[in-house]
C-alpha cells in the first residue's frame, strides 16, 4: 500500500461529542503525491477539463453503542501510482459487526487491491465503456476482482488471529466523468439528481426539485434471492429474518463462521456518467438510513446548501440529526460528495 495512504488523521472525538472511539480517516497527503500540485493548479485544471470539482466530508457518531465500529476512506486523489489519463476519487463506509477488525482490514487495503484488479485507465469511448459493463467485461469485474481479494484476506487474517468480525461496504469510485458504486450488506448510496428540465433550464438551486435516487441493493437473508443461496448452502433463515438466527446480512467481509452458509463478499455494482443533474452523493450506513430515509436526507443536505454551509458543517449536522433528534441506537457514519458544477 502506498505510504501516502497510510498517513491517516490522529484519532479525535465525535463531531457531537458522544464517541470515544472513532474511525481513522484516510486522505492523500499532496507532498507525497507528485501527481498532486500542492498549489492546487492541476487539480483546477482538471476541473475544468472534467466540468466539475468534488468536495466530501464524512461525519460519524457511535450512537449508543459501547465501542465504534465503523471505518470509512475519504480520497479526493486515489491514484496511487496508477497509470493512465482519469484522475481518481475513492469513497467508502465500512459498517462492522461482531468487532471493527474486518471493517479496518477493507479500510486499509481493499483500494489498493482494486486498483491492482485492474481499475480502467481509459474511458476515451463512454457508451463502449457503459456496455462493458453491463455485459459483464472486465470493466464490472474490478470491484468484484478487488472485493474477492479482501475477502479471502480477512478471512486468512480471521482464522489466523482467532477473531470472527464481519463488515459490509458501500464504495464509490470516479474516474474521470464515470462514478462506479459497490455494495455489500445494507449500507446504502443516494444520488440526489435533478429533472432533466432544471439542468436545460439552468435556475437558481432554490428551483430545483432534487430526487433521490438509491444507487444500491440490500443484501439481507430475509430476501428472496439471498435466502435461496443461503438455503441451497445449508443454511437456514429464522422467523426474525436472520441466517442461523443470529447475522441479518447476506454479504459481508469475513463473518467467517457464516461463509458455509452462503455468506458471500460479492458486491451490486452500478455505474453512471455524471452530467449537470447530479448534485451529490450520500453514502451511509445502516444506522443512518434505520432513522432517515432517502428523500429526507437529501432535502437535508439541500436545505443547508442553500443556506451556504459548508459541506464539512453538513456532514456533521446530517449525522447530528440523526443521533440525537431521530435517536439512531447504532454507530452513523455519512459520507457527502458535493459537485459543483461549473
Amino acid at each position: 500500500m502506498s505510504e501516502a495512504i497510510q498517513n491517516s488523521k490522529p484519532k479525535r472525538e465525535s463531531d457531537s461529542g458522544d464517541s470515544s472511539s472513532v474511525a481513522k480517516k484516510l486522505k492523500i497527503d499532496q507532498s507525497q503525491n507528485p501527481e498532486v500540485d500542492s498549489s492546487g493548479s492541476e487539480a483546477n485544471s482538471d476541473a475544468r477539463e472534467m466540468g466539475f470539482e468534488i468536495e466530501a466530508e464524512v461525519a460519524e457518531d457511535k450512537g449508543l453503542r459501547h465501542a465504534m465500529e465503523d471505518a470509512w476512506v475519504l480520497l479526493l486523489d486515489a491514484s496511487l501510482g496508477f497509470q493512465g489519463n482519469l484522475r481518481c476519487a475513492h469513497f467508502a463506509i465500512y459498517d462492522g459487526h461482531g468487532g471493527r477488525l474486518a471493517a479496518e482490514y477493507a479500510q486499509k487495503h481493499l483500494h489498493s487491491n482494486v486498483l491492482s484488479a485492474g481499475l480502467p485507465r481509459e474511458l476515451l469511448n463512454v457508451k463502449a465503456a457503459k456496455k462493458a459493463i453491463l455485459d459483464g467485461d472486465m470493466y464490472l469485474n474490478f470491484p468484484n476482482l478487488g472485493f474477492r481479494k479482501t475477502d479471502e484476506a480477512i478471512l486468512q487474517e480471521s482464522a489466523a488471529g482467532g477473531w470472527q468480525d464481519g463488515a459490509t461496504a458501500v464504495c464509490v469510485w470516479i474516474l474521470g466523468k464515470t462514478v462506479f458504486v459497490a455494495n455489500i450488506g445494507d449500507a446504502k448510496a443516494v444520488v440526489a439528481r435533478s429533472s432533466p428540465v432544471d439542468a436545460l433550464q439552468n435556475g437558481s438551486d432554490e428551483a430545483r426539485l432534487l430526487k433521490a435516487i438509491v444507487l444500491t441493493r440490500e443484501h439481507k437473508a430475509i430476501y428472496a434471492q439471498e435466502r435461496a443461496r443461503i438455503q441451497k448452502a445449508g443454511g437456514s433463515v429464522s422467523s426474525n429474518g436472520r441466517l442461523q438466527g443470529r447475522l441479518e446480512v447476506s454479504r459481508a467481509f469475513g463473518d467467517r463462521q457464516f461463509k458455509k452458509f452462503g455468506v458471500v463478499a460479492t458486491p451490486d455494482i452500478h455505474s453512471f456518467d455524471l452530467t449537470e443533474r447530479e448534485h451529490f452523493i450520500i453514502l451511509g450506513c445502516d444506522g443512518l438510513w434505520g432513522v432517515i430515509g432517502p428523500s429526507d436526507a437529501v432535502d437535508f443536505v439541500q436545505k443547508q446548501l442553500k443556506e451556504g454551509l459548508p459541506v464539512t458543517a453538513i456532514s456533521r449536522s446530517l449525522v447530528r440529526e440523526a443521533v440525537r433528534e431521530r435517536r439512531c441506537k447504532d454507530n452513523c457514519t455519512a459520507i457527502i460528495i458535493l459537485f459543483r458544477h461549473k
